[in-house]
């Protein structure tokens, strides 16, 4: 087989893209490791340059306490940046833990520059999401504050401010009451 038809043609410009792998959700990290394992002992480093896991810093908010954890953005895939070559695609889709590339049929699809750029940017962030445990519409009850026990309904979240408005029954009325998270919990 001449190396030709080996080759699947890259772009003329920059001939390196960012790939989707699919792999075991909660084994992005092991994929991770054993890919960078396989490149360094295959002698890839010329042709697959860099692996990443999409994370992005997250406020929990849970028990009354906020606590910064990191989630993956997207479990179960692992972003690659190489040039697609049969030898590349083979050492990546035969790396332990990978199940394959996203893509149409036989072939991976590269993600376009905007879509790369966009998962970048949501993964250097400063700001970290807040994540909370309850929606608009649910019951809640006030763990906190003059209204502590009282019970009622969100009606809106405000994550910049990280405060919630509850609608609650005072005096036979719907009134709503601005609090914080962490005065708050899922009844």
């Amino acid at each position: 087989m001449s190396s030709e038809s080996e080759e699947i043609p890259p772009d003329e410009e920059d001939p390196t893209d960012w790939f989707v792998v699919h792999c075991y959700s909660g084994y992005e990290k092991k994929v991770r490791h054993n890919l960078e394992q396989r490149i360094e002992s295959m002698g890839m480093r010329d042709m697959i340059f860099d692996v990443i896991i999409p994370t992005q810093e997250e406020v929990e908010v849970k028990d009354g306490k906020r606590r910064t954890v990191e989630r993956h953005i997207f479990p179960g895939y692992v972003l690659v940046n190489l040039i697609l070559t049969e030898e590349s695609w083979f050492v990546v889709r035969n790396t332990p833990g990978v199940t394959g590339f996203v893509g149409m049929g036989n072939l991976p699809t590269p993600l376009r520059p905007e879509e790369v750029a966009q998962i970048i940017k949501r993964m250097e962030s400063d700001s970290p999401m807040v994540n909370v445990a309850f929606k608009v519409g649910e019951r809640v009850r006030i763990v906190d504050g003059p209204f502590n026990d009282f019970r009622g309904v969100v009606a809106d979240i405000d994550m910049e401010r990280t405060k919630v408005r509850v609608m609650v029954s005072f005096f036979g009325r719907e009134t709503p009451v601005e609090l914080d998270f962490l005065q708050v919990e899922k009844a």
